[in-house]
Formats: structure tokens, sequence, C-alpha cells
């Protein structure tokens, strides 16, 4: 089996016991593999993230903000949680890492500690999507531009492999 690794990074000045910055990391979508559901935005239509536009987008994540909505069934863009500060793929999955703002949102934090079952996951955000076909059921996205992440149920990610921890 071969393994590839793409990955991207912003380095964050090391801030010893920093009150409210604690490190995440998760697996933000799959490649090449069709969603289990449709995503918003997607009109009812599943979507496979192509290899090559998750890696021409890597860099569009680093820096952007990871929202959650208190109800975990949806996004909020508006509710900034914490900075992505790495992507990555490795092999299949598109890896983030980044901080968490733990002194803003500690209940957040401690329901992710406490996910030991696995139930949260991610999903990603985008903007100027591409669509190879529109009239296909499952469509091939060959262009994204990244904005975003969000924290949400498993159950209600597009992606049920997704997933994230504390470090």
């Amino acid at each position: 089996m071969n393994i590839e690794v793409e990955c991207m990074a912003i380095e964050m000045p090391r801030v010893e016991a920093h009150p409210n910055r604690e490190e995440f990391r998760g697996v933000l979508t799959v490649v090449d593999v069709a969603s289990d559901r449709p995503p918003a935005g997607a009109r009812g239509h599943r979507v496979v993230l192509t290899r090559g536009a998750a890696e021409e987008a890597l860099a569009s994540l680093l820096g952007m903000g990871l929202d959650y909505a208190p109800s975990l069934d949806r996004h909020d863009a508006q509710r900034k949680v914490g900075v992505i500060t790495r992507a990555e793929i490795v092999g299949r999955k598109l890896e983030l890492g980044g901080y968490l703002f733990a002194k803003d949102f500690p209940e957040l934090v401690r329901t992710i500690r406490g996910n030991i079952r696995g139930g949260l996951g991610m999903s990603y955000e985008i903007a100027d999507a591409r669509v190879a076909d529109v009239r296909e059921k499952v469509w091939k996205l060959t262009q994204v531009t990244f904005t975003g992440a969000a924290i949400l149920l498993r159950e209600k990610a597009a992606y049920r492999e997704t997933w994230i921890e504390m470090v």
C-alpha cells in the first residue's frame, strides 16, 4: 500500500500554558470518495471532492476558522471557536490541526474531550466550487476554495469518517 502525504502548516509561536489555545486534530473529509449524505449547498446531491481539488485548495484552509452551533447539528460560520493551522492529505483523508479557543468555549472543549465513542465529526465550508457535470447524480468537485470548517455530530456530517479530538 502506498501512502501519499501532502502537507501545509503555519507556525504559531509557542506560548507555554496559554489559557485560550488548546490543540485539536481530526479528519475533515475523505478525498475521491462520495459523501455519505448530501452536504448543505449541494442541492440534494452527494459529492466527491477530488484529490486534485483538495491538493490545490489545501493552502486555503490555513488560518481559516473552525466553527460550531451549540446544537452540533449544523454550521454556524459566525461562531468561530478555533483556527486551522495545519492541513494535510494522508492517503485519502484530509487531516486538520489547530487550536480551539479553550477559555472562551470551555463547554465545547469538555464535549470534545468526552467524545469517547466518536460521535463528533467535522465538515468543510467552501466557496467557488466547480462541478464537473451538474447533471450527474453525484457531483464531482474539481475546484474549491476552503473558507473554514465546522464541528458537528458525525451523523450530521456529509462524511461519516470524520472526527475531532483534543491533543
